[in-house]
């Protein structure tokens, strides 16, 4: 058995039971001792009827290891032919991108199956691309030579064409595959329900001051009447150009409103238009902090009924929009009560420009841990995720845990078993708007609430989510300020719809809305990470 140089080693250890090792799968070592001996056409019949089989059960092969029941051997396959000369698995944190030949798949002797198995903990998640080198010419001479063949080959991965479940890819049309072994945490509330009352998702154009400047901002309406009594509560999510224009969020909301495990709630999240825009706008950046404060909140407040109310308001980012979160609960707790922190990028600070390769080291205390170390606490309740394949990131959640809790924050922690990864993210962040959110019916004063508490479990399955509430629970009103905003660039003040009387009209906006798959970026149909290609 062989343990893959996954980039992992470079950041914090990562427990051995997680850590990746190569091995071959029962299956594939009974097609290596049938294959044994055998002549051409028997190889062929061989291979076929294990096709045949792989065609049933699709890919990657999931097999239970004798002797190590927390386990299994994981087999990605690929039916190759007279050109193929080599294939590569590109998987989320378990593929080493300076040591690329350590995910190259073997051959069958004789045969057309390509295969790599790898033995991961049985609560694994992760998403995953393959890639065939057809190229008639061999590569330079040497592992540099290698290296650099394998590396162009990586832009042209794609989805296991066997693979039954996927998961978008942010500004590229080519998706990856997603697979789960049977202890990882469950996602009941991902994917579309037919029989679940559909929610509204709109998109429309709000007007912003530079440098952010105006922006397309994805909506996400309850299901039910329209509501003009008691506020609702509030989301806001960076990326939305990814999480309802690709992912297809607005049906995991419904399920979750269904269910009883949120109460009906406003979601509002902007694009992040593309990858400039996004280095330009997320991480520590005040300017975009102040666009989510005080012109997008306000904006939406203007059009529906939402709470002012910092504990029943939630912002939510994952990598640099994780960063983008915290902050704005460091600079704007009066009106982000509540962070959803996932794969935060802590790797950030000032001054830093966008990354090209690997991303910059962290010597000491990151440097937003420094800057909540330095200030009081804030009346903030924060939630951090983070995989286990990480690396340093792990370290750097750890650090901000820590700090967080020793400055009087309110703060919990959860590990999974993956990586950067959007098929983790999904259900993760299900979960944690409803750790944040469930119960807002009567939000308690959070200066009288414990400090924190740590759910962080590194070397065990994530806990599921947390029970659901009575069917038909919902947000009751509660004492809401009206908004009060300076009048700025459009040289008005919005209010709360309660006093929508009293304002001068809103800004025109572009709303191309419908019950769901509205137009722009988004699919005709949105892939969730458990949902068939």
């Amino acid at each position: 058995m062989t343990t893959l140089p996954t980039a992992r080693r470079r950041g914090a250890a990562v427990p051995d039971d997680v850590r990746p090792v190569r091995v071959t799968g029962p299956r594939v070592a009974r097609l290596l001792d049938e294959v044994e001996g055998a002549d051409a056409p028997r190889r062929t019949a061989l291979a076929d009827a294990f096709w045949n089989e792989v065609e049933e059960r699709g890919t990657p092969l999931v097999e239970a290891l004798d002797g190590r029941p927390g386990h299994r051997a994981v087999t990605f396959l690929w039916r190759g032919h007279r050109a193929t000369r080599r294939v590569l698995l590109s998987a989320n944190r378990l593929t080493d991108r300076d040591r690329l030949a350590g995910s190259l798949l073997e051959r069958v002797p004789g045969t057309d199956v390509w295969h790599l198995g790898l033995r991961l903990r049985a609560d694994h998640r992760g998403s995953y691309r393959l890639a065939a080198d057809l190229s008639p010419k061999e590569p330079a001479s040497g592992p540099d030579g290698l290296q650099q063949r394998l590396r162009s080959l990586t832009a042209h991965a794609a989805a296991d064409p066997r693979g039954r479940l996927s998961v978008p890819a942010r500004w590229r049309p080519a998706g990856s595959s997603v697979f789960a072994l049977p202890g990882a945490p469950p996602q009941p509330w991902a994917g579309r329900r037919g029989h679940v009352p559909a929610g509204h998702v709109e998109r429309h154009r709000v007007a912003g001051a530079a440098p952010v400047g105006d922006r397309d901002v994805w909506v996400y309406l309850p299901p039910g009447p329209d509501r003009t009594g008691a506020p609702l509560p509030v989301a806001v999510m960076c990326d939305g150009d990814m999480w309802f224009g690709r992912m297809g969020f607005g049906d995991t909301l419904d399920a979750l409103i269904a269910d009883g495990a949120l109460p009906p709630l406003v979601v509002v999240a902007p694009d992040a238009v593309d990858r400039r825009t996004r280095w330009r706008d997320l991480g520590g950046r005040e300017p975009f902090v102040a666009f989510l404060a005080d012109e997008l909140l306000p904006w939406a407040a203007g059009r529906w009924p939402l709470t002012t109310d910092p504990r029943r308001t939630v912002v939510a980012g994952q990598s640099l929009g994780g960063v983008t979160a915290l902050y704005a609960a460091l600079l704007r707790p009066e009106r982000f009560g509540n962070v959803l922190a996932q794969s935060a990028s802590l790797w950030w600070r000032p001054g830093l420009p966008a990354p090209a390769g690997a991303k910059p080291a962290v010597y000491g205390t990151p440097w937003l841990a420094g800057r909540y170390a330095s200030a009081p606490a804030r009346p903030v309740t924060v939630h951090l995720d983070v995989g286990l394949h990480e690396g340093v990131t792990v370290d750097h959640h750890r650090a901000l845990y820590d700090v967080l809790r020793s400055t009087g924050h309110r703060a919990t922690y959860d590990t999974y078993n993956g990586g950067h990864d959007h098929a983790c993210w999904h259900g993760a962040l299900a979960d944690g708007l409803v750790r944040l959110l469930h119960g807002t019916t009567t939000p308690t004063d959070p200066r009288t609430t414990p400090a924190s508490t740590h759910t962080a479990a590194p070397t065990t399955p994530a806990t599921p989510a947390a029970p659901a509430a009575p069917a038909g629970s919902r947000a009751s009103p509660s004492a809401s300020r009206a908004w009060e905003v300076p009048p700025g660039r459009h040289g008005w003040a919005r209010r709360h719809p309660a006093n929508a009387g009293q304002r001068d009209p809103p800004p025109p906006s572009t709303n191309t809305g419908t019950p769901r798959n509205p137009p722009g970026p988004a699919p005709a149909r949105p892939v969730s990470p458990l949902s068939p290609p």
